[in-house]
């Protein structure tokens, strides 16, 4: 009984091993957050959002995961910085603040300002940005 059990256990096992190794992931990590050297904390250059309104809004890192993921920033548009936390998400990346979010997949993104602003933008960063 005991016997049958420990094989009913790692039948188990790798029934669901073999299914989470088959089931596709949707984006890889990259497409999960955005991407800054841990040198570079407080580098606003590193992440700047070129959006189609001809603003540029840097994302200067405040922290960054051992990865590279920009976890917290602040923000900067015309009217001033706001702070913005990285919120996991299945596909895509969004940061949010106070009256801020920017919603994003790879180099594109949309900055929402208040309840009604939409901004579509495209991600500039370095050649660095690139190797990773």
């Amino acid at each position: 009984m005991m016997l049958s059990r420990l094989g009913t256990f790692f039948l188990t096992a790798a029934c669901f091993g073999l299914v989470s190794a088959l089931v596709p992931t949707p984006s890889s990590a990259a497409d999960m957050a955005l991407k800054a050297p841990a040198g570079r904390v407080g580098h606003c250059s590193d992440v700047v959002f070129v959006c189609e309104n001809g603003q540029q809004y840097p994302l200067c890192p405040i922290a960054v995961s051992v990865i590279g993921e920009v976890v917290t920033g602040t923000l900067h548009s015309p009217v001033g910085a706001t702070h913005v936390r990285l919120i996991p998400m299945g596909e895509g990346y969004r940061y949010a603040g106070q009256g801020v979010s920017v919603d994003g997949f790879q180099n594109h993104a949309e900055i929402h300002i208040g309840e009604r602003s939409h901004i579509a933008c495209t991600i500039h960063q370095p050649q660095w940005a690139d190797a990773h």
